[in-house]
């Protein structure tokens, strides 16, 4: 275990937990803006899941116990992008939606076999140099229209994909 942070479970804990009851995360889309605010370019991690499978998601992470939730995203941001991302967290922290992930396909969009998780989604733009830490290989920038296409939409397990094109719609990207 490489966080020292009070608040993480150890991992027979968190099994545990994860069997029990709903575990808060917090998500997030990096985007890169124009002048004007229009989404220009979305930031895609590159993962190596347990399994050896590579997919494509978006920043995530639990949300300690004790941590604010901002202070979960910009953690979670620093983690995956690097700690010169310069993200721009929103000033309110109202999330454009909040996803529920369960262990069984079908109950909503977004799937997790490990647990029932409740997730707050946010768009933040990012201005600085993006270069991915810990278990993510690559962070690709593509244009909103790449973002949403057939072929990146299969690369996102879970439901990251529909909860992409939701940012996108709630951003007004035209797509």
């Amino acid at each position: 275990m490489t966080e020292t942070t009070p608040g993480w479970l150890s991992s027979d804990e968190l099994e545990m937990t994860r069997a029990r009851m709903p575990i808060l995360y917090v998500e997030a889309v990096p985007v890169r803006v124009d002048d004007s605010g229009e989404v220009t370019s979305v930031g895609l991690l590159l993962r190596i899941g347990p399994d050896g499978t590579v997919s494509r998601t978006l920043v995530s992470g639990r949300v300690l116990h004790h941590e604010r939730v901002r202070d979960a995203l910009l953690r979670h941001l620093e983690k995956d992008l690097g700690p010169v991302a310069l993200p721009r967290v929103p000033a309110s922290l109202q999330p454009f939606t909040v996803a529920e992930y369960f262990p069984t396909h079908g109950i909503t969009p977004y799937h997790d076999p490990r647990q029932h998780a409740v997730s707050l989604a946010y768009i933040v733009p990012v201005t600085g140099d993006c270069r991915p830490r810990q278990d993510a290989l690559d962070l690709v920038w593509f244009s909103p229209q790449e973002a949403v296409s057939e072929a990146v939409q299969s690369e996102m397990p879970g439901g990251h994909g529909v909860l992409l094109k939701q940012a996108l719609a709630h951003a007004g990207c035209v797509i």
